[in-house]
């Protein structure tokens, strides 16, 4: 079995221009990401090991914040989410996999968590 590395940057939230509704369009509304990435790992991870054998968290931030295109109205989080995954595939060729996970914070009329989970790999 291959090794794999996991790195995560959870519940962090970041305006974006999204959504199909009238009360959406037009002003950003705030979503919750959770991003994970699956990086090729080095071989051994001394207390030495420099950044570079890794990746910064804040390259996964990044892509769901100053990444994505100003101005862009996304339609849907899954759009969004697409943009995510391409950007993080494009810094680094040692991502095998990227998943994101969006909720959407001003739709709600219960306190539900109303988004979408998306995982691709490179291909």
């Amino acid at each position: 079995m291959a090794d794999s590395l996991i790195l995560e940057v959870a519940d962090f939230e970041h305006d974006v221009l999204t959504g199909i509704y009238s009360e959406e369009t037009g002003k950003p509304q705030p979503l919750r990401f959770t991003i994970s990435v699956q990086l090729r790992p080095a071989e051994h991870y001394a207390p030495d090991t420099p950044l570079s054998a890794s990746k910064n968290y804040m390259d996964l931030k990044f892509a769901a914040s100053e990444g994505l295109p100003p101005g862009v109205h996304f339609k849907l989080i899954e759009a969004v989410g697409e943009h995510v995954c391409e950007t993080l595939f494009l810094q680094d060729e040692r991502v095998e996999a990227v998943t994101v996970k969006i909720v959407k914070l001003a739709l709600t009329e219960a306190n539900e968590r109303i988004g979408m989970t998306l995982t691709r790999h490179r291909r």
